[in-house]
């Protein structure tokens, strides 16, 4: 099974990735506060279907000269017919209100919000939800699943996964959390081929779900288990591609 997977990672983690996954927004940018911004917001928009989150990721970010811009002048850009799913206009003004805070009012950052390990999706998900002006049943709080809630956190996983792992496709520019930290973003091609591969007993998709299959993963990386998330879910694309 190890050589099986590690010869799809060798497929998958190429540049070649980039191009179909949101991933690629957070790649138009060189500093690093524009990459994190980027891929923050990027990865809080991916559900769906791709074709489509790409599609609403790709008209607002091409609002602004870069991601701080964006977040710095948000209130200049017109988001009034901002609409995808789930997230209207004034879910994504309010993501984009409490960045600014983040960034422009408190002057910290990303990388200061998810520092501390203990209870870091906690904390985080706190800082939005107890800034915010929603309800809790505006999308603005779906984007911020909460991990008490039975969630897996794929996508706020999917975000550290860029930060912190480093290669082709992924970023490795937070260094304050090692990759033997992270723990995979369970979707549901990763879950349906972890359990076809008995790599998954647990039949929710939830956090104790993604947990598990990275301890089982570390059997085959210790270091750097979340670098299957590449074989799983690529090798689940093309198959739902194949079926489809």
């Amino acid at each position: 099974m190890k050589q099986f997977l590690d010869e799809l990672v060798k497929k998958y983690e190429t540049k070649d990735f980039i191009k179909n996954d949101p991933i690629q927004f957070p790649h138009r940018y060189s500093s690093s506060r524009d990459i994190e911004i980027s891929a923050f917001i990027s990865s809080l928009f991916a559900f769906g279907k791709r074709e489509l989150f790409i599609k609403k990721l790709d008209e607002l970010f091409s609002l602004a000269d870069s991601p701080y811009a964006l977040i710095y002048n948000y209130k200049k850009y017109n988001l009034q017919n901002f609409v995808y799913r789930f997230i209207k206009s004034v879910d994504l003004i309010e993501l984009l209100r409490l960045l600014n805070k983040l960034y422009v009012l408190d002057k910290s950052s990303l990388a200061e919000l998810f520092y501390e390990r203990k209870n870091r999706f906690s904390r985080v998900v706190e800082y939005f939800y107890k800034n915010s002006n929603c309800s809790e049943n505006m999308g603005f709080c779906f984007m911020f699943a909460k991990p008490e809630n039975k969630s897996a956190l794929k996508r706020l996983n999917m975000f550290l996964r860029w930060m912190v792992r480093n290669g082709e496709v992924d970023f490795g520019i937070w260094n304050f959390i090692s990759k033997n930290e992270l723990i995979i973003p369970l979707d549901t091609h990763v879950a349906r081929l972890s359990r076809k591969f008995n790599l998954l007993k647990r039949t929710s998709n939830d956090y104790k779900a993604a947990v598990e299959l990275t301890e089982k993963l570390k059997e085959f990386d210790e270091s750097d288990p979340v670098k299957y998330d590449f074989a799983l879910f690529g090798l689940g694309v093309d198959e739902h591609v194949q079926f489809n």
